[in-house]
């Protein structure tokens, strides 16, 4: 009875068995050492084991046979595939290459050229000559008048001290000293040397007294208004010279470690496309910003036409120094999430798929740190194609199994 189950069972297997290799996917072996299957001339990833349409595009499949022993990475084409595709090589050879580093930047006041004009003594401001942000002040205008009894009180003790000297010539006082302290008094409370002349030849003491300005620069601050009260020392109005301004830039931590701050530096200004401007980075902050990780470098550009306003955006271009290494052009790079390939001619019309190790991009170049020796001729143009190409006759990427 076991007998006669087993012989009914056998042949059951077989058709099982037989059923199994005829379905195989992606394709039929149809011969010795030889595979077919159906696949898409737009789309070589489609792998089919029957006849049909694309089910990326609808285009017609055609046919594709494989022979399993070929184990040639070498894909082989003729004159006219080569024209058509474009495709074309050059040697690998040795150049110099360089980093670049983008940084944001914005404009910013040089504070070395900025100047705060303070009060020298106590009284109330009457007038203010300027009395908007932005405005230009030229050294020498008058920027306010002001009421001080403890000003006007010197003014006249310099007066009576010069109207006591030419009334008494032999006087045991030296009244020369005593009139000298007075000026000095009047000198160091803010009186320019014309003013105290005037003073002298008028012998008539006004109530108010005009200060001027020590520097040109634009207003960036006025500290109060007409009729307020200010105390000695206290400030009024914050002057900056324009001429040249600060590029400040962030550099994140992990961009530290590739600034080369004796390399060249370039800044350009969004705003302002035909400008550009050259320099070096004069002051890189010792501490960085706990909280965003974040250093400030700062470059000074000239602003002599007055332009260039602070609170522009801008880019700080810094490029390290040059060296040696092999390089090729970006395109003939073939990369992905997980590695970079370039094609190879290994003799006439014949190339390979050869992985390798990528360095530093600048322009349209990039560093091949290992993978190729100088003198490889290497794909520059057409790479893609023969992408194509071998997944159209291999039936697989060419980096599939690549190990560096």
């Amino acid at each position: 009875m076991k007998f006669i189950y087993l012989l009914l069972f056998l042949p059951a297997f077989g058709m099982v068995s037989c059923q199994t290799k005829k379905n195989a996917h992606p394709g039929q072996q149809t011969a010795e050492g030889e595979q077919q299957y159906y696949t898409c001339s737009m789309h070589p990833q489609v792998m089919l084991s029957k006849p049909g349409k694309c089910p990326i595009c609808g285009m017609q499949l055609i046919e594709v046979k494989k022979t399993l022993n070929d184990h040639s990475d070498d894909i082989v084409l003729n004159d006219e595939q080569i024209r058509l595709g474009n495709i074309m090589t050059d040697s690998v050879t040795s150049t110099g290459i360089g980093d670049k580093i983008y940084l944001t930047a914005t404009l910013t006041i040089n504070q070395h050229k900025t100047t705060s004009i303070s009060s020298r003594v106590m009284g109330r401001v009457e007038k203010l000559y300027f009395k908007n942000t932005g405005d230009y002040v030229k050294q020498g205008e008058k920027l306010f008048d002001i009421y001080s009894e403890d000003l006007n009180t010197a003014k006249q003790e310099y007066l009576l001290t010069l109207q006591q000297q030419s009334l008494v010539n032999n006087a045991p006082i030296d009244y020369t000293r005593l009139l000298q302290s007075a000026k000095n008094k009047l000198l160091l409370w803010g009186l320019t040397e014309n003013q105290i002349k005037e003073l002298a030849l008028t012998n008539h003491s006004n109530s108010l007294t005009t200060f001027y300005s020590p520097v040109s620069g634009s207003i960036t601050a006025l500290d109060l208004k007409e009729g307020d009260y200010v105390m000695e020392g206290g400030s009024i109005v914050h002057l900056a010279d324009l001429s040249t301004l600060w590029v400040e830039a962030q550099a994140y931590t992990s961009q530290l470690a590739q600034l080369d701050q004796k390399g060249a530096v370039l800044v350009q200004i969004p705003d302002m496309p035909d400008k550009a401007f050259s320099g070096r980075i004069e002051y890189a902050n010792p501490e960085i910003n706990p909280d965003t990780r974040i250093d400030l470098i700062r470059v000074s550009i000239p602003n002599k036409d007055g332009q260039l306003k602070p609170g522009m955006p801008a880019y700080v271009i810094i490029s390290s120094t040059k060296h040696p290494a092999l390089t090729l052009p970006i395109d003939a790079v073939l990369r992905d999430s997980k590695s970079a390939t370039v094609w190879v001619s290994t003799s006439r019309n014949s190339f390979v798929s050869r992985m390798v190790q990528t360095g530093l991009e600048t322009g349209d170049r990039i560093e091949i740190v290992s993978g190729l020796k100088p003198g490889d001729r290497v794909v520059i143009s057409g790479a893609y194609l023969l992408n194509s190409e071998y997944k159209f006759k291999k039936g697989s990427s060419p980096m599939a199994g690549m190990k560096m």
